[in-house]
């Protein structure tokens, strides 16, 4: 049980922090994933539809806002499962940066790999006008993701 509260703690708090960090960045004009597309995507899934020319231009799911959002947070406390699983509650209990950190960067291959191809962007959003800029930022993102997993675990140690 232990387990499941604290991937679940760890994992909406360090997400939380990710998403505080993108919101610093749309202050100063750099944009994020709209998570309602994120949302379209997993809407068309069971319509057996895994990659999309422009996730833009598909059509809208109804909630698709709600549904990306919570897939958003779901991704975070499952990769916050892969540490623990990983490293052991006991890393939990006398929390350090490096395990975190780890994870955080080798998940940047989910965005890089995965997302942004099926969005229509490419790998590491070859498709897009900037995607040294959006590959770094998506590494950028993940790094704080791993700060955020150790910022979680260290607020909750016991």
């Amino acid at each position: 049980m232990e387990f499941i509260v604290r991937t679940i703690v760890i994992g909406a708090g360090a997400t939380l922090v990710m998403d505080a960090w993108a919101a610093l960045l749309r202050r100063f004009g750099i944009p994020s994933l709209d998570f309602a597309m994120l949302g379209r995507w997993i809407g068309h899934l069971p319509r057996g539809r895994f990659v999309h020319e422009s996730i833009a231009r598909t059509a809208p799911v109804p909630g698709e806002r709600a549904l990306g959002w919570a897939t958003h947070y779901v991704i975070g406390v499952s990769f916050a499962g892969v540490l623990l699983a990983l490293f052991g509650l006991e890393w939990t209990h006398a929390p350090t940066i490096g395990p975190p950190l780890l994870v955080g960067v080798v998940t940047v291959a989910a965005p890089l790999l995965v997302l942004q191809p099926a969005l229509g962007a490419g790998i590491a959003s070859r498709k897009t006008p900037k995607p040294l800029f959006n590959s770094v930022k998506s590494l950028a993102t993940h790094t704080i993701f791993g700060v955020g997993l150790y910022l979680a675990a260290r607020v909750t140690a016991p």
